[in-house]
């Protein structure tokens, strides 16, 4: 398949400061359907344009439904790429969630003392951003655990417990998440890491759609060479 050469595209992305980006049959926008950098406001939070969230009970605060651990200010970061899909339930638990170790208990007892509130949360052990790569998808009810870092590609399946690293392009499942299959071979993962065409600017995705949705390397390589 050849990239499109015309002067019009066939396809437009949704404008990314859109709350509601997707247009139902009936004209209507989906409340459920969020871009999520125009409903979170987080200083924790990173999240790159078109990543979307689907979510029927249509929360209040999304930075608390998808990471309720994750306070203004913690010591870690939660960072979310370009063109990801999360669906309803997911949630990323970070390292604030942890209880204190190093007692005889492992209840948070300065947690209702408000005098020692504050002095608690900084006494907890710093823990690794959580990071989730370029155009993954993640499904339904998947927890993310503290650390957690997806690589490009990645597809979680639903109610999977994600922990530690995942390589680019794989797809897991399960409690724990383990790979189950790769999405394509070695050589053909470094060349799509390599066009980076997620961050290609958003007419010249526009002009690859075609190339994208089959799965066309070689065409994606011809449009990024000659536009380049």
């Amino acid at each position: 398949m050849q990239p499109n050469d015309g002067d019009t595209p066939p396809f437009r992305l949704p404008d990314p400061r859109l709350r509601n980006p997707l247009m139902l049959p009936q004209g209507v926008r989906d409340p459920a359907t969020v871009f999520l950098t125009e409903v979170i406001d987080h200083p924790n939070i990173q999240v790159g344009d078109w990543t979307y969230y689907n979510d029927r009970t249509l929360p209040e605060n999304y930075a608390e439904t998808l990471a309720p651990y994750l306070f203004p200010g913690a010591p870690e970061h939660l960072r979310i790429g370009r063109f990801c899909q999360i669906a309803q339930g997911v949630q990323f638990v970070t390292a604030t969630a942890n209880h204190p170790m190093t007692g005889a208990s492992t209840f948070p007892f300065a947690v209702f003392d408000p005098p020692r509130f504050g002095s608690y949360r900084a006494s907890l052990p710093r823990g690794r951003d959580t990071i989730v790569g370029h155009d993954c998808w993640i499904g339904r009810e998947a927890m993310l655990l503290p650390g957690a870092e997806l690589g490009n590609g990645v597809i979680v399946a639903a109610r999977s417990v994600v922990r530690g690293p995942v390589p680019d392009f794989a797809v897991v499942a399960g409690n724990p998440a383990k790979v189950i299959r790769m999405r394509y071979d070695d050589q053909t993962i470094q060349r799509l890491n390599a066009l980076a065409w997620w961050s290609w600017a958003s007419d010249q995705i526009e002009r690859a759609i075609g190339a994208i949705e089959a799965g066309d390397v070689a065409a994606l390589e011809q449009h990024f060479n000659t536009t380049a």
